[in-house]
């Protein structure tokens, strides 16, 4: 809700891999308070059960910005409303969040438990010894896999990788880095669904990775272990 009729807010619910279980006891309730709820519609079916009385207007990518300007306009009008979207706000909701925040004064965000920390409980390893890698709207010079080739020759981290879904999925980005001089020995596994009906997990080496012609599901994340003592 706006603090004054100059400052208009809106608040950014995540719901993380999928599982409305594991979206925060913040973020429901800020779900229950809300006039106005909006989102792409495979978000708001995940949110359901936690909506009370709110409006609820789905989006797609071809009327984002009518849907987000009607927001802003609700919330100038003093109702409360809420965007929310998948996964981790940190790691993938970057444009969509600029979308909003140049419609508003403030946002306030509600993170939801990332698929990276489920990744890692299900592969067994430690955060502190991996680093995360994401390729959603990476801009640099030279290959995308620079920085990930890094940290797999050097050795001693773990390697979590947000593949860019469709344009460079696990067999690409696999065979990508073993022809960048990564060994093919590597062990890798690549998690698909995580949380919700239907998942699955795949492992073997990167050099078998690379050789998979099945698609994989968009939302997939890439564990590449660090090398065996």
């Amino acid at each position: 809700m706006p603090d004054n009729e100059n400052n208009i807010s809106m608040s950014v619910v995540a719901v993380g891999p999928g599982d409305p279980e594991l979206i925060t006891l913040k973020g429901r309730e800020e779900l229950r308070k809300a006039d106005l709820v909006v989102g792409f519609k495979t978000v708001l079916n995940v949110v359901e059960p936690w909506l009370d009385h709110a409006e609820v207007r789905p989006m797609a990518y071809r009327d984002q910005e009518e849907v987000l300007e009607y927001t802003a306009s609700q919330a100038k009008e003093g109702r409360r409303c809420v965007l929310c979207c998948w996964g981790d706000l940190n790691f993938s909701a970057r444009e969509l969040l600029a979308r909003a925040a140049r419609r508003v004064d403030h946002l306030e965000l509600f993170p939801a438990i990332s698929s990276v920390q489920v990744a890692c409980a299900r592969a067994g390893i430690p955060m502190e010894e991996s680093v995360f890698i994401t390729l959603h709207q990476r801009q640099q010079s030279g290959s995308k896999l620079e920085e990930t080739v890094h940290y797999l020759n050097e050795g001693r981290r773990h390697v979590i990788l947000l593949p860019q879904p469709y344009d460079f999925m696990p067999p690409a980005i696999a065979s990508g880095l073993v022809g960048e001089g990564v060994s093919g020995d590597r062990r890798v596994t690549v998690f698909q669904r995580l949380t919700l009906d239907g998942e699955q997990s795949w492992s073997g080496s990167l050099a078998e990775c690379g050789n998979i012609t099945d698609e994989f599901s968009d939302l997939s994340i890439m564990v590449i272990f660090k090398k065996e003592d």
